[in-house]
C-alpha cells in the first residue's frame, strides 16, 4: 500500500468492461495505481471487478483514461447495493454517439448509388452488392489498424471469440475477404452464405449485451473510434444478413 498522508481514506467498487484474462486484470491495476490519489486497487475477473482506495475522489473520467492506456477497457463506478451508478448507466459522452457509423453508412450508400446513377440502367442488385463490399472493407480496415485490440474488445461480448480469442484475430480478414469476393463477383453463392453464417453469429453477443443492457465498448470499428455496444450495432449485422438472402432470393 502506498504511504500517504490523507485523514480519510474512500474505497469505491467498480465494473470494467473489456477483461478477459489475467494479463488484462494486470494491465489495468497497474494504469490505477500510477494516479497519483489511488492508495490501493483490488482489481478482478469477477465482479466488482476493481475495489479502489484514494485519498481524494477521482473522477469516473480520469480512471477511464487511465486504464484506456491499458487497452479498449471501460469502468463505471458501482453504488452501494451493487449497481452502477446513476449517473454512469452510459458509456462516456465522448463515447456515446454512433455518429461515425451513420457517417460511413452514408458515404458508402452514396458513392455507390453514384456508380449506379452514371450508369445506363440501374440496378439495385448491383448497388446492394457494391455497398456490401465497401461496407467490409471499411470496417475491416479499422479493425487491422489494431488487430490486438479489436480482438480483446471483440471478445468481450462475441459468442465465438469468447470461446475461441483466435477468432478475434481472424475476423477482420474474414471481412476482407468478403469485401473482395463481392468486389469480384468471385462465389456469389458461397460468399452470400457465408455473409448470412458470420453475421448471423456475430450479432447473438449483441443482441445478449443489449437484452442485459450491458455497457460495452462496440469493437465495430476497431480503438480507433470508441461506440457504445446497441441496438445501431445489431442493426448493423442484421442489415448485411438481410441484403445477403435477398441477393441470394434473387439468384434462385
Amino acid at each position: 500500500m502506498k504511504f500517504v498522508s490523507y485523514l480519510k481514506l474512500m474505497t469505491h467498487s467498480y465494473t470494467i468492461t473489456g477483461m478477459t484474462c489475467g494479463k488484462c486484470v494486470a494491465r489495468v491495476k497497474s494504469e490505477i495505481l500510477k494516479l497519483g490519489d489511488v492508495v490501493e486497487a483490488e482489481v478482478q475477473l469477477n465482479e466488482p471487478q476493481a475495489q479502489i482506495t484514494m485519498g481524494r475522489h477521482i473522477p469516473v473520467q480520469s480512471l477511464q483514461q487511465a486504464i484506456g492506456k491499458a487497452g479498449p477497457y471501460t469502468i463505471a463506478e458501482m453504488n452501494q447495493h451493487g449497481h452502477l451508478s446513476q449517473k454512469e448507466e452510459t458509456m462516456p459522452s465522448s463515447t456515446n454517439s454512433y455518429f461515425p457509423i451513420f457517417l460511413i453508412f452514408g458515404l458508402i450508400a452514396g458513392i455507390t448509388f453514384l456508380i449506379q446513377v452514371v450508369k445506363n440502367s440501374f440496378s439495385w442488385m448491383e448497388w446492394m452488392n457494391h455497398f456490401m463490399a465497401g461496407f467490409f472493407f471499411v470496417f475491416s480496415f479499422f479493425k487491422l489498424l489494431d488487430l490486438k485490440g479489436f480482438a480483446e474488445g471483440y471478445g468481450t461480448y462475441d459468442v465465438l471469440a469468447r470461446k475461441f480469442p483466435q477468432w478475434g484475430y481472424i475476423y477482420p480478414f474474414v471481412e476482407l475477404l468478403l469485401g473482395i469476393a463481392l468486389l469480384t463477383g468471385l462465389f456469389p453463392i458461397g460468399t452470400n452464405i457465408a455473409i448470412i453464417i458470420v453475421m448471423g453469429i456475430a450479432s447473438i453477443g449483441v443482441i445478449k449485451s443489449v437484452l442485459k443492457k450491458s455497457v460495452i465498448q462496440c469493437a465495430c470499428l476497431g480503438t480507433v473510434i470508441k461506440l457504445p455496444l446497441g441496438k445501431v450495432t445489431l442493426v448493423e449485422d442484421l442489415l448485411m444478413v438481410a441484403m445477403s438472402l435477398v441477393m441470394l432470393l434473387f439468384m434462385a
